[in-house]
């Protein structure tokens, strides 16, 4: 087990954008806006510290919405969090955020703010909403200048793939401290990510000589081999090897789904992961404790995996089972973009 236990914790719904690839919004889903109130939030949180202490685990948050910020309580949560030497991470939008906000962030014992470049100025629009991109760059500065990292997330589908070296070129002009991109997890039987599994292996190929290239200029950016089919891809170019000690029944990286990460919405439901339907719970009302050793271990199931099974790398990769429900509607089907025969 990994020392930190990852907590994604959206404290309300409220947000200034509706993103067209947005899981929460999708399909009509959402249309009451909510917000978890302080005292639930005091109930959730002894809830998570009575998980960890149990699995002798440390919490990690990462607090998220909609926009946090526009949580009502939102300062108080942090000054909660803060009292308990609990790290964090935000994820949000960049309107509400001034140097103040920035400054005051740091004081509270944020580590680093979290905002989403999905393409150059007319497709991160067209995704977001108009100046949403102009925005976004400005404050990455005023992140940076408080004493915060500032992470830049990408969201890749075929509308925005080829735009993406663009946008690595962009966040390393700005310094960013941390990039990362993950695949575009469809939210119903008709939409797809729109990516070929040997069009993909070729974009990780460009990424990884560009990312290769910054940090022989030593570029200080980091970027973040998030997607787990950047395992397979380095294990093709000889770069991962499996280690002799390696086990096969056993698990040593790649989905944190069951493992080491869960998803609270403002109503309390628990989520094995927010980008696919994967309701395990409620924080409110059951023990995360339980919910974590019974309710998710049907995503612990590694001998259900249709194609990952029988895969040398399956206690490294396994894809994204996000994108694979949302593709497929069947969580232990094979990754669509996955070149691996």
């Amino acid at each position: 087990m990994k020392r930190y236990f990852a907590f994604q914790w959206h404290i309300t719904d409220y947000c200034d954008q509706r993103c067209k690839h947005c899981y929460i919004f999708s399909e009509r889903n959402c249309e009451e806006l909510l917000s978890m109130s302080l005292d639930n939030m005091k109930k959730v949180i002894v809830n998570i510290e009575d998980m960890c202490m149990r699995l002798r685990r440390i919490p990690y948050f990462y607090i998220t919405g909609g926009d946090p910020i526009l949580h009502s309580k939102f300062w108080d949560l942090l000054k909660i969090i803060q009292t308990k030497g609990y790290k964090f991470t935000l994820m949000g939008n960049p309107f509400h955020l001034s140097d103040e906000v920035c400054r005051r962030l740091k004081d509270y014992g944020c580590e680093k703010y979290q905002m989403s470049i999905d393409g150059m100025r007319e497709t991160h629009d067209y995704f977001r909403k108009q100046g949403s991109f102009d925005c976004t760059i400005e404050k990455i500065s005023c992140i940076r200048d408080a004493g915060l990292k500032c992470a830049i997330m990408s969201t890749v589908s075929g509308i925005n793939i080829k735009e993406i070296p663009d946008v690595v070129d962009l966040v390393v002009e700005n310094k960013v401290d941390i990039f990362a991109f993950g695949r575009y997890c469809p939210t119903s039987a008709e939409k797809n990510i729109g990516i070929a599994p040997l069009e993909y292996r070729d974009f990780l190929d460009n990424l990884w000589l560009k990312y290769e290239k910054y940090k022989a200029e030593g570029v200080s950016t980091y970027f973040n081999l998030k997607d787990h089919l950047w395992t397979l891809y380095l294990y093709e170019k000889g770069l991962f090897k499996i280690p002799e000690t390696a086990r096969k029944d056993m698990i040593y990286d790649g989905c944190h789904c069951g493992i080491c990460h869960v998803t609270i919405l403002p109503n309390g439901d628990v989520y094995a992961c927010r980008r696919f339907e994967s309701k395990v719970g409620n924080a409110l009302e059951d023990s995360l404790m339980e919910i974590f050793m019974e309710k998710e271990e049907m995503y612990r199931d590694y001998d259900k995996f249709e194609k990952c099974y029988e895969c040398e790398l399956r206690g490294f990769c396994r894809g994204c089972p996000a994108v694979v429900f949302g593709t497929t509607g069947n969580f232990y089907a094979a990754d669509p973009q996955c070149w691996k025969r």
